[in-house]
């Protein structure tokens, strides 16, 4: 079912990707126009490969959390995740979805080609941005964040229980192996 999911928000993200429109009116500064089908006719648009990248890989992260959290156990195999890991994976998976739907915006008018952008605060995607332009950077650090975060958290919260019953399984192996070798 996952897959399923995850193989038409692909094909969807890739038959509707977001565009840039680059107008002369603007001095060619490529302003964020929205998502439009790709085999239209999109003249002075062109597809903002940066956000277009990130789209997919929140898509592909969130298909991975999916399989995660809906791959089934076998009967009488402790589960390798508990439930503060099944939860934080939820968690961060609906963050990368609103981290989509509410990317950085900056006016085309402060756009410049300095190392640091201007920003002007979150706005829904799906809106008039039309005098606006994406700030990828930030688009980037966000998720960086936020991924490095929950990592660092899904280590805090895995089980102790799982280190004690693996070395309970290497003493119980150590007396095994002992006692053949007595033989």
């Amino acid at each position: 079912m996952a897959l399923a999911v995850f193989a038409l928000n692909m094909v969807l993200i890739l038959l509707f990707p977001p565009f840039d429109y680059i107008s002369l009116a603007r001095g060619n500064i490529p302003t964020f126009e929205g998502f439009r089908f790709l085999f239209a006719d999109n003249g002075n648009r062109v597809i903002n490969r940066n956000f277009l990248w990130l789209e997919l890989t929140v898509v592909l992260i969130n298909f991975l959390i999916a399989w995660i959290l809906l791959r089934t156990v076998p009967p009488g195999e402790p589960r390798k995740t508990n439930f503060a890991q099944r939860a934080l994976m939820v968690v961060v998976g609906v963050n990368l979805i609103l981290i989509v739907l509410f990317p950085p915006f900056e006016n085309f008018a402060a756009i410049t080609k300095a190392v640091l952008p201007t920003f002007e605060g979150f706005y829904f995607v799906l809106a008039d941005n039309s005098n606006r332009q994406i700030v990828v950077p930030i688009l980037y650090l966000e998720v960086a964040v936020l991924l490095i975060n929950a990592s660092l958290l899904w280590l805090f919260l895995k089980s102790r229980t799982d280190a004690t019953v693996s070395r309970d399984r290497v003493s119980d192996l150590a007396r095994t192996v002992q006692s053949v070798q007595r033989r």
